[in-house]
């Protein structure tokens, strides 16, 4: 997605086909994030979305231009110098590169600052919050385009209709792929019941609709497990499975996102009627989540909160369980622990026993806890029974 748009706003991606399966590197540029400078060589170090590693070798006639995130062309590009360039530093070496494809020297650098790049993700990431909603695919309407969507809040369960026109963008996650903005573009079609969906649009005078400008999809396998092995060198977990008592690989890659749940945030709550009671004492979310939601969210009148936990016309925000998960505060893998509980979501693989995590929740057996339903009477508690239907929505993240 990355190097579509950089090469799209050059007007280089018809003109050029990528070489050796690396849609980073072509006969006449390559485009990664710098990963070393070498001042003295005058060199750079850059790494694509791929994995591959250039060379980038730079001369006293190699001209450097920087690149705003979202332009189109070159228009309003403004010069910089090899001084300029930072490590984390987005760029595309314009040059002929080597048949091996692992050097290029550049005649022109162009430049997107590792600054305004992440001022561009937090925008993105702000309005896919502000303006977004996610949930579980329930169902599709092939005729007129509509997809019912669930999404959990504290409260219960919702089902939002969003239809699909011509001009909605649709794309989709990759098997194996964990990175936003890898999804591909998509179409109606490949949607399927279970899919998980997040869409970018405007909340109509009905709360239980919503009419889409974005929407990204994926198929996604979430599981829970307890954790037996953990290798750093790797970056894999072991665990079992909490429903099958199988064991599974979690490959842990760099773009993963790990968060813990925190033990106390499930004091105050409930298990029953489907899903989890309301805090004692109205308790809010930790890390800014909001107030949890009063009321079945099905039985609300317009305006007491709208799709998404984000309120109706007129209303205050309401409380949704995928929101509060992705304001929890990040970790690392050094965080989790053998013995912890943890929920992972991750694309439909290829080898079942391995999944490469999207998210990653640790101390997830409280938030099971609170998503269980009551077992009926003389059944054995199941440990994952708040997976099922959970509407846990966390597979695909924000940009």
């Amino acid at each position: 997605m990355k190097t579509f748009l950089f090469a799209v706003a050059l007007g280089l991606i018809t003109l050029f086909a990528p070489q050796g399966g690396d849609p980073n590197i072509t006969a006449k540029y390559a485009i990664g994030e710098v990963k070393s400078i070498d001042a003295t060589a005058k060199q750079l170090i850059i790494k694509t979305d791929a994995g591959s590693t250039v060379t980038v070798s730079l001369g006293d006639k190699t001209t450097y231009k920087k690149l705003a995130p979202g332009e189109t062309s070159l228009t309003n590009a403004t010069d910089v110098t090899f001084a300029d360039l930072a490590e984390g530093d987005r760029i595309m070496a314009q040059g002929t590169v080597a048949t091996d494809l692992k050097s290029v020297p550049a005649a022109r650098i162009i430049v997107m600052t590792k600054g305004d790049l992440a001022k561009k993700a937090d925008a993105e990431r702000a309005e896919w919050r502000r303006r977004g909603i996610l949930g579980v695919i329930t169902a599709l309407k092939p005729d007129t385009k509509e997809i019912t969507i669930s999404n959990r809040t504290m409260a219960g369960t919702q089902s939002v209709v969003i239809p699909i026109s011509d001009k909605t963008e649709m794309r989709r996650y990759a098997p194996d792929s964990i990175k936003f903005g890898d999804a591909k573009p998509s179409q109606f079609s490949e949607l399927k019941v279970g899919d998980q969906l997040r869409a970018l649009g405007d909340r109509t005078e009905d709360p239980l609709r919503f009419t889409p400008q974005k929407v990204v999809t994926g198929s996604f396998r979430t599981v829970g497990g307890v954790v037996t092995a953990i290798d750093p060198a790797t970056h894999e977990i072991q665990i079992k499975e909490l429903e099958k008592k199988t064991p599974l690989t979690i490959v842990i890659k760099q773009d993963a996102v790990l968060r813990r749940f925190p033990a106390e945030f499930g004091m105050g709550f409930r298990p029953g009627g489907g899903g989890a009671g309301a805090p004692a004492g109205g308790g809010q979310a930790p890390a800014g989540g909001g107030q949890a939601a009063q009321g079945n969210a099905q039985q609300r009148p317009q305006g007491a909160g709208g799709p998404g936990g984000q309120g109706g016309p007129g209303g205050r925000p309401g409380f949704n369980i995928n929101d509060m998960l992705e304001r929890l505060p990040t970790i690392s893998i050094a965080d989790v622990k053998v013995g912890d509980t943890i929920i992972v979501s991750s694309t439909q693989g290829v080898d079942p026993t391995r999944l490469t995590a999207i998210s990653l929740v640790a101390g997830a057996d409280t938030l099971l806890a609170m998503l269980a339903p009551r077992p009926q009477a003389g059944q054995a508690p199941n440990p994952a029974a708040g997976l099922g239907g959970s509407g846990i929505s966390f597979g695909i993240g924000l940009p």
